[in-house]
């Protein structure tokens, strides 16, 4: 990886990178054969970079990709917190029969976007450390809430009023 790269995937306020292997295990359903694919091997602090994956490994099921954190998706980020269970989403492209990532966000909407088209999207429990990340990013920024505006009172027009 480029040392511009490495640069720029530096953990701050808006930017965590998460690295992690995609594992894939073979599954025999009916006489079709066919994988199943994990998210391992999560490594979410820059020492632990240095011993457990190495640069030049990226790309033989190892990745390094950042989770980005965006003000206009605050709401889906405190929908995501308030859930039983906060989960981070990996959205991957499939070649070849093997995956790659493309996106890891913690926007449900934007992953259920990504369903809807050729992408496999996959999911693991957000970590305590990134959830405190996410909160403190929600407290900075403020929350969004979306409000829906009211109808001037009683002064309804339409065919049935009589106006």
């Amino acid at each position: 990886m480029p040392k511009q790269a490495e640069l720029e995937l530096k953990k701050n306020e808006h930017v965590w990178p998460i690295n992690f292997r995609l594992q894939a295990e073979e599954r025999q359903v009916g006489r079709w054969t066919t994988y199943a694919w994990t998210i391992e091997d999560i490594c979410l602090y820059e020492e632990d970079l240095a011993v457990d994956i190495t640069f030049a490994d990226i790309g033989a099921g190892n990745y390094m990709m950042p989770l980005e954190l965006f003000r206009d998706e605050r709401m889906e980020y405190r929908f995501n917190l308030n859930s039983q269970t906060p989960h981070l989403f990996f959205i991957c492209a499939e070649e070849d029969e093997q995956l790659k990532p493309v996106l890891v966000t913690a926007a449900q909407g934007v992953a259920a976007r990504y369903m809807d088209g050729d992408y496999v999207v996959l999911d693991i429990d957000i970590p305590l450390v990134i959830q405190a990340w996410m909160e403190a990013f929600l407290g900075r920024h403020g929350e969004l809430f979306e409000f829906k505006r009211k109808r001037g009172g009683n002064k309804k027009k339409g065919r049935s009023s009589g106006n």
